[in-house]
C-alpha cells in the first residue's frame, strides 16, 4: 500500500473525527500524522495540509498546538528534502482601460519553499514577473499582495501571482482609482493576510476557498484571526455553561460517553439557546476529566 493511499485514508478519518468533534480521535490521528515524513509531492497529491491547517484554530488547545507542531515539522521535512526544480512563469495582469501595459522580459523563476530560519518568501526571491498595469502604485500593490500571500506558503508561485493580481484588480475596480481609500484598503488586506496569527485567512485565500471578491469586501472584524474566533466561541460556550438560571437543574447520568476519557459519569442540563420552535441545547460535563460539550 502506497504512502499516498495511507495518507488519504488517514485524511478521511481525520475529517470524520473533526465533523463529529471527537477530540480524542483527532489527537490519536494526529499522533499518526506526526510520524509521516512529508514531501512536497505527497502533500500536494493528498491536500491533507488544508485539513490539518484548519485544526490550528481548533477550540481545544491540545488539538490546535498539536496541529501547529505537525505543520511546522512537515515544512521542515520539505525544506530539508532539497532543491525544487525550476520552472517558467507567464502569468499576466490585465491592464486598466486608462493605462498602457508594458511587458517585462521573461525570466526563469525558482519555486522556493518557506523556511522558519531563512528570509521570507517574496516575489523577488521567487523571481516572478508579470505584465505591468501601466501604473506604478498598482504594480507595487501586486508585489505587496504576493509577498503577503507567500508567507509560510507551499503554494505554486504562479497561483500566488494569480491571486495577487486578482486582489489588486478587484480593489481597483471597486474603488475606481488609486487614492487614499485604495491605499487604506490595500494596507488592511496586507496586514491581515501576512499576520502570523491569522494563517486561516491567508490559506483560504490561496486555496480559493475564500473568493477574492468576498475577501476584498470584508471588514477588519470579518478578517479577524480564526484563532481569535475559536477563542471567542470557546468563551461563549463556557459562558453558557456558567449561565445557569435558578431553574436550570443539573442531573447526573451515564447516557453520555466523554470523548476524552471515555467515561460515562456526567452531569447535564438543557437550555433554550435558539428560537423557541427549535430543540433545546444539551450541555454535558464529564465528572471524571471536566471535559465539556454540547449538542442539540
Amino acid at each position: 500500500m502506497s504512502a499516498e493511499h495511507d495518507l488519504l485514508k488517514t485524511k478521511r478519518a481525520l475529517q470524520k473525527a473533526t465533523e463529529n468533534d471527537n477530540t480524542q480521535d483527532i489527537l490519536d490521528i494526529m499522533n499518526q500524522l506526526a510520524m509521516v515524513k512529508a514531501t512536497q509531492d505527497l502533500l500536494k497529491k493528498t491536500d491533507i495540509g488544508k485539513v490539518l491547517g484548519k485544526l490550528r484554530s481548533h477550540s481545544d488547545a491540545k488539538v490546535s498546538q498539536r496541529a501547529k507542531g505537525i505543520v511546522k515539522k512537515w515544512k521542515d521535512d520539505v525544506v530539508n528534502a532539497g532543491v525544487i526544480p525550476s520552472r517558467k512563469s507567464s502569468v499576466a495582469s490585465q491592464p486598466s482601460q486608462s493605462s498602457s501595459p508594458t511587458s517585462s522580459p521573461p525570466k526563469t523563476p525558482t519555486t522556493q519553499l518557506p523556511s522558519n530560519n531563512g528570509p521570507p518568501r517574496t516575489i523577488k526571491s521567487d523571481e516572478m514577473v508579470f505584465k505591468s498595469t501601466g501604473n506604478t502604485p498598482r504594480d507595487k500593490t501586486i508585489e505587496l499582495m504576493y509577498n503577503s500571500l507567500a508567507l509560510d506558503s507551499f503554494a505554486d508561485s504562479e497561483l500566488l501571482l494569480k491571486r495577487a493580481i486578482a486582489i489588486e484588480r478587484t480593489v481597483f475596480t471597486n474603488i475606481g482609482q488609486v487614492d487614499s481609500e485604495y491605499k487604506t484598503k490595500i494596507r488592511s488586506l496586507s496586514l491581515n493576510l501576512k499576520s502570523k496569527s491569522n494563517p486561516g485567512l491567508r490559506e483560504s485565500t490561496v486555496s480559493g476557498e475564500l473568493s477574492i471578491v468576498k475577501l476584498c469586501t470584508m471588514s477588519v472584524e470579518d478578517m479577524a484571526s480564526e484563532e481569535s474566533k475559536a477563542r471567542d466561541r470557546k468563551l461563549a460556550e463556557e459562558a453558557l455553561f456558567k449561565a445557569r438560571g435558578a431553574g436550570t437543574a443539573q442531573a447526573e447520568t451515564d447516557m453520555f460517553i466523554c470523548g476524552k476519557c471515555k467515561q460515562r459519569k456526567c452531569t447535564y442540563f438543557q437550555m433554550q439557546t435558539r428560537s423557541a420552535d427549535e430543540p433545546m441545547t444539551t450541555f454535558v460535563t464529564c465528572l471524571s476529566c471536566n471535559n465539556r460539550w454540547k449538542f442539540c
